[in-house]
């Protein structure tokens, strides 16, 4: 009891010399005790018992609330039981603003594209083009290895490949933002996506949908049936990929599957076939590949996929990433090794490959997985990689 007199005392004295409005001040007097009458007299002499808060009063400006307008800071030494009640009856100050995180540097979707269609593009990520380019590299391989020896590869079906690219990209990513609008607004890196923002409605996705899919279509018709039927059971996975997040802890591993697809598609629309000697080292070298750089990519956002509760092999990989990684780094290397053997490119081929062996080396050595922006650096940097492996087989092929 000594020590609430020795509290009002202290509020008296502040009262005098800068007033509180007396609600606040009985809210505080009047607030009872958690505990029990005996309890409040602390019997027990140890330091726990009594424990005591530095409670920090924050004084709101006239515009907020009826407290003076001077801003004002009092510590006083209550018990701890004080300091709900003092917190419910006290509003931060607006003197110490919250520090506002810089907003990200304009794209050229910024720059270039129409106010009304922004949002769209921005669900299409055609700000960030790497996603296009990490699945145009398998198209372009496979077609390039499918040329004929000393020819250059068929450019029509490179220009046709890479506008399917971008479309059927956007597709995808639409498709997991409809799905993951849920999951989105509570993630830090997601939550100003078009659907997880109210930018745009679910509606409105399903019509952007219809259109990029009607696009895709006017590619995909241009290709043979083969390829016709090939390119349009990737549907499939295209649309249930986002949904592996929830289920298990291999959704890389399904990416892979989907995002690789163009191995198998460039060369049916060559060759009217596939050749498995050639097309399967390939297409599993790509779903390693994905397999190293998304798990590097889902590192940026473990902590949120806790919370939140989705699977990625960053969680199942955990501090043993490194070593998974490498691995299916090493069996990346040694597939496409496999492929190009296996497809008489020529020895061109091989020092590319080095090189590009070299590149996700050093990805996976200076990775810093528990730095967000560091992973984000060397999962774009991965266009590079798709990059030396396309030189490869293009000089490869035309001194075969």
């Amino acid at each position: 009891m000594a020590l609430l007199r020795a509290a009002a005392a202290e509020l008296r004295r502040r009262a005098r010399s800068s007033p509180l409005p007396a609600p606040a001040l009985s809210s505080l007097l009047s607030s009872p005790s958690p505990q029990s009458p005996a309890a409040s007299t602390f019997p027990d002499p140890s330091p726990l018992a009594h424990r005591r808060h530095l409670i920090t009063l924050r004084r709101c400006p006239a515009s907020a609330s009826a407290f003076a307008p001077d801003l004002h800071h009092a510590r006083i030494l209550l018990p701890s039981h004080f300091s709900q009640a003092l917190q419910l009856s006290t509003s931060p100050s607006s003197s110490e603003p919250a520090a506002k995180a810089s907003p990200p540097p304009p794209t050229w979707v910024d720059n270039w594209i129409p106010e009304a269609a922004r949002p769209y593009a921005m669900l299409a990520r055609l700000d960030k083009p790497i996603g296009t380019w990490l699945l145009a590299w398998p198209c372009m391989w496979s077609i390039t290895i499918a040329a004929m020896p000393g020819q250059l590869p068929d450019l029509k079906m490179l220009a046709l490949f890479g506008c399917g690219a971008v479309l059927l990209r956007g597709a995808g990513c639409t498709v997991n933002d409809l799905l993951d609008r849920d999951i989105d607004n509570k993630v830090e890196r997601t939550k100003s996506r078009p659907f997880a923002s109210g930018v745009l409605t679910p509606s409105q996705g399903v019509g952007f949908l219809g259109f990029q899919l009607l696009l895709g279509l006017g590619i995909l018709l241009q290709l043979n049936n083969y390829s016709r039927i090939l390119g349009a059971s990737s549907l499939l996975l295209v649309f249930s990929y986002p949904l592996m997040k929830r289920f298990t802890f291999w959704p890389q591993a399904y990416l892979g599957l989907t995002f690789n697809w163009g191995a198998l598609l460039g060369w049916a629309a060559i060759k009217e076939s596939l050749d498995p000697a050639v097309i399967l080292p390939l297409y599993t070298a790509g779903i390693c590949w994905t397999l190293v750089y998304d798990t590097i990519y889902a590192h940026q956002d473990k902590e949120d996929d806790l919370k939140v509760g989705v699977k990625s092999t960053a969680l199942r990989f955990g501090d043993l990433t490194k070593y998974w990684i490498s691995g299916f780094g090493a069996a990346c290397i040694g597939s496409l090794a496999l492929s190009g053997y296996n497809a008489d490119l020529g020895w061109p081929y091989y020092p590319f490959l080095s090189a590009a062996a070299a590149q996700l080396a050093w990805q996976i050595s200076t990775v810093e997985l528990s730095n967000r922006s560091d992973c984000n650096r060397k999962f774009v940097s991965n266009k590079w990689f798709g990059a030396l492996v396309f030189s490869g087989i293009l000089f490869g092929r035309l001194v075969s």
